[in-house]
């Protein structure tokens, strides 16, 4: 596979060429590069790839983890028909979004930027987590199947929640939650996206375990969530 890197407004734009196959390694090294020495924000022009295996849906998927993992992001654009209908066939339509063109693909990254800098000013300010023994009940959002697992939130806040379960699912799902708070609000529902797994020999006593984040939770939900947990503060504050 060749690789083009070219760098604009901070971010790295990587046109490729060729096939994504056992022979395209070049681009999970290439990825690691750029997030090591030029950018955490990756844009990926598809439009000159012709063919996409099953080994290189697992080398996407190695480099969709590791820009998660550092806390980076990636967009695709002039992605072609028939890699869509691929992406569609291994699940990888539910993780990535097509952009039109290479515009819209820096627009939609200095949106997710905008967003994430006022999230993180309001989190400062509003957002405290607490330690909660609760249960949670999750499922694939796109699974066809109505089957719900359950799990145990080990604290929580207005942004995500921290579960230990058995059934955990990698980073990038997206999952429909049922949380129980009570007394009160009692259950709220909410998509909850993975934004990272437990490892075991780091956190051996909180795994299996995922954190889950609340990417589009409405306004009243989040507020129900923040009052339950202000209640909770004040409650095991000492007087």
């Amino acid at each position: 596979m060749k690789i083009k890197l070219r760098e604009k407004e901070g971010m790295v734009i990587l046109d490729l060429e060729g096939n994504i196959d056992i022979n395209a390694s070049n681009f999970v090294e290439t990825v690691g590069w750029t997030l090591n020495n030029k950018s955490k924000d990756i844009i990926c022009n598809f439009e000159g790839v012709n063919l996409i295996d099953y080994v290189g849906v697992s080398l996407i998927a190695v480099v969709y983890k590791n820009i998660l993992n550092q806390k980076g992001t990636i967009k695709i654009y002039n992605v072609p028909s028939h890699v869509m209908k691929f992406f569609a066939i291994v699940g990888l339509d539910r993780i990535f979004e097509y952009y039109m063109n290479e515009e819209q693909a820096i627009n939609a990254v200095r949106k997710e930027k905008k967003r994430s800098r006022i999230m993180k000013q309001r989190l400062r300010r509003r957002f405290k987590r607490i330690p909660l023994k609760v249960t949670v009940e999750y499922k694939q959002k796109f699974s066809s199947k109505d089957l719900y697992y359950e799990g145990r939130i080990i604290n929580l806040s207005g942004e995500g929640i921290f579960v230990t379960a058995n059934k955990i699912f990698p980073v990038g799902e997206t999952l429909l939650a049922r949380i129980n708070l009570k007394p009160g609000p009692g259950i709220i529902e909410t998509e909850a996206r993975v934004v990272w797994v437990v490892d075991k020999e780091i956190q051996a006593e909180d795994f299996p375990g995922m954190g889950l984040a609340f990417p589009d939770i409405n306004h009243k939900k989040q507020e129900q969530i923040v009052r339950f947990v202000e209640r909770h503060l004040t409650r095991s504050t000492p007087e």
